[in-house]
Parts: structure tokens; C-alpha cells; sequence
């Protein structure tokens, strides 16, 4: 069927007990030595990192789209099978969604139970995603958990521990693993990839700030103050916060700060509705409404904007395109390397 390679970066399924709790230690031979591979599948591994995903870096998801953009310059390779923890997994497929222009896929996957538990989920996740990597094309990227295969935009994290842990609480997933075959449901909707980016030493601060009751400016004034070159505010409902916080937003945009406004809601998308503080005002101030994408992956697509280009207004036009919206004609340079 082909040639995978499989990227490990530790995760659960690649994690043993430490004496105090769990950790990521396993080589990626340990891992691909539990599951079955797939008849006619020949796999290679590659050792990128080992790491607990809570501890993931934006250098370590850059070292990885650097790392898969390598691997495909192979002709030989038919595939991509990473290895991930399941914590940070939504940010990074998302990342290397935005950037994938080839139509090999490649396949996130990972495990909810720890490599040697005796009813562990990562042998079947891994076989599904290297069959998936054997089988599909021209789908982007890819998140394959408990059966079913999902687009990496808008897939997230939605169960602390159970094995099903992923999907998109706004859409369906495209594909399922059955006897042994993908059974196809839907084709995911992509933007068409970004530039593979500049990436400079020193990388783009890019901030979450939550609004709830009793909310204030202080967080996003705090990130500003700080030097982030991006904010994503997690607003309520559609996207609604306060007159204090949308005053912020504009002082925070018209200091060249990207602010994108997500919600805390977990299904549906952003919307103009309300004023008085709501998304009509936030949107007014210069945010971008992030359609159906949450936090991580609206954090994700604000990063890659930030490293498009310097200029204020082309940023913001490269969040609209990640969105979904058209290809921004850039006129500046991408960001300079440190």
C-alpha cells in the first residue's frame, strides 16, 4: 500500500510510569512495536522529540512542519504518520494544515492511555492512522482517534480521558476506519495552504485572554504591555464582551496588535450580533471574528499571520484567509530572520 514515515514526539502513547505519574520516554520503535501495521504498509521512523504535549512549544510545532516538509521532499514516501500528545495535538495538526501543499496526507494520532496499559488505545490509533496515511489523498491533514478520521480545522480535544477524545463540536468527521478500509463521509474544506514561512529566532508572542463576568482590560492590557504581536480574546456567546474591553481591543489594534475574538461556547460559530460591547463593537475596533475555530487553533492562525508579514493591516488579511476567506495580496516581506 506504501511507504509511511512516522514522526514520534512523545504523548501519552509513548509514555511510561515514572515513579509519580506518567511521562513521555518511549522511542518511536517502541511505539509502532504495539500496533499492527497495516498489510503492504512498510514504515519508517523517525525520533523527532519526546515530550509531554502540555509542554510544546511553538518552536517545537515549527521543528515538525520544518521536520514534515523534509520527509515529503522524498517522492518514495507515501505518507506521514506523527505521534502526539493528545493535549496540544488540535494546535499543531491545525498548524501544519494551514502550511500542507502536497497531497500526501498527513495523519496526527495518538493515545488517552499510556504505552504499556494492558488496555491501551494507541495500537489501534496507530494502525488506523497508517492506513489512513496508506489510503486517502488530497484531504490535508488529518486527526485519526478512535475510529474515525477527522479534518485537523476544527477538530479539538473534547474528553479529559475517554478514548473518543476527538472531534469538531461544529461539523462532522470525514471519514471512519471499517473492516479494515476508510470509509470516506465528507470532503474538509481548506483554504488554499499558506507560504511556508520565514522563521526568525526570536518567534511572535501570541496571547489568550478570557473574557467572563466581572471581566476587565487588565489580562489584555497585561499581554500588550508584555509585547505580544497577537491576542486572541475568548469572548461569551457569539462573541460578546464589554465597552471596557472592546476600548482595549482598539488601543490594542491600533498598536499594530492582531486581536482575534473566539468563544468560550464549545459548538457554532462567531457572529455579529450584539453591541454594547458585543462582536459588533469588537469587530468595529479592528478584531477578526473567528468563525467556528476556539482558542488553540485561533491562537494557531493568528501565529501564522504574525509570521507572514509585519505589516498591521496584510496580518489581518492572512487571519481572514486562514479563516477561510481569500488569498491576501502581500506587500511587504515575511518577518525578518532575527
Amino acid at each position: 500500500m506504501g511507504r509511511i514515515v512516522v514522526i514520534s514526539t512523545g504523548g501519552t502513547i509513548a509514555s511510561r510510569w515514572q515513579g509519580s505519574g506518567f511521562a513521555a520516554d518511549a522511542q518511536g520503535t517502541d511505539v509502532l512495536a504495539t500496533a499492527s501495521v497495516p498489510r503492504g504498509v512498510t514504515v519508517q521512523v523517525v525520533d523527532l522529540f519526546s515530550v509531554n504535549s502540555a509542554r510544546l512549544t511553538t518552536a517545537h510545532q515549527l521543528t515538525l512542519l520544518r521536520t514534515i516538509r523534509e520527509v515529503l521532499a522524498d517522492p518514495g514516501v507515501d505518507g506521514i504518520v506523527v505521534t502526539h500528545g493528545t493535549d496540544t495535538l488540535e494546535e499543531s495538526a491545525f498548524l501544519l494544515d494551514l502550511y500542507h501543499d502536497d497531497p500526501r496526507p498527513v495523519v496526527l494520532t495518538g493515545a488517552q492511555r499510556p504505552l504499556d496499559a494492558p488496555d491501551g488505545d494507541g495500537p489501534r490509533n496507530l494502525h488506523d492512522a497508517l492506513l489512513t496515511a496508506a489510503s486517502v489523498r488530497d484531504r490535508g491533514v488529518l486527526v485519526v482517534f478512535a475510529g474515525q478520521v477527522h479534518a485537523a480545522r476544527g477538530t479539538v480535544k473534547l474528553q479529559t480521558l475517554a478514548v473518543d477524545a476527538f472531534g469538531d463540536p461544529s461539523g462532522a468527521h470525514i471519514a471512519k476506519v471499517e473492516a479494515g478500509r476508510i470509509v470516506a463521509r465528507r470532503q474538509p474544506e481548506r483554504p488554499a495552504p499558506l507560504s511556508f514561512p520565514e522563521i526568525p529566532d526570536a518567534l511572535p508572542r501570541v496571547d489568550i485572554v478570557m473574557h467572563h463576568c466581572d471581566g476587565d482590560p487588565l489580562l489584555l492590557n497585561a499581554s500588550v504591555a508584555a509585547g505580544a504581536q497577537g491576542i486572541v480574546l475568548v469572548a461569551t456567546g457569539a462573541g460578546n464582551a464589554t465597552p471596557e474591553i472592546v476600548a482595549a481591543v482598539a488601543s490594542a489594534v491600533s498598536r499594530g496588535v492582531l486581536v482575534a475574538v473566539t468563544t468560550r461556547v464549545p459548538a457554532g460559530p462567531t457572529a455579529e450580533i450584539y453591541t454594547h460591547g458585543g462582536a459588533v463593537d469588537l469587530a468595529a475596533a479592528g478584531a477578526v471574528l473567528t468563525r467556528t475555530l476556539r482558542a488553540g487553533q485561533a491562537r494557531i492562525a493568528v501565529l501564522a499571520a504574525t509570521l507572514a508579514t509585519t505589516e498591521p493591516a496584510e496580518r489581518a488579511d492572512v487571519l481572514r484567509h486562514a479563516l477561510g476567506g481569500p488569498v491576501p495580496a502581500l506587500t511587504t516581506a515575511p518577518l525578518a530572520r532575527a
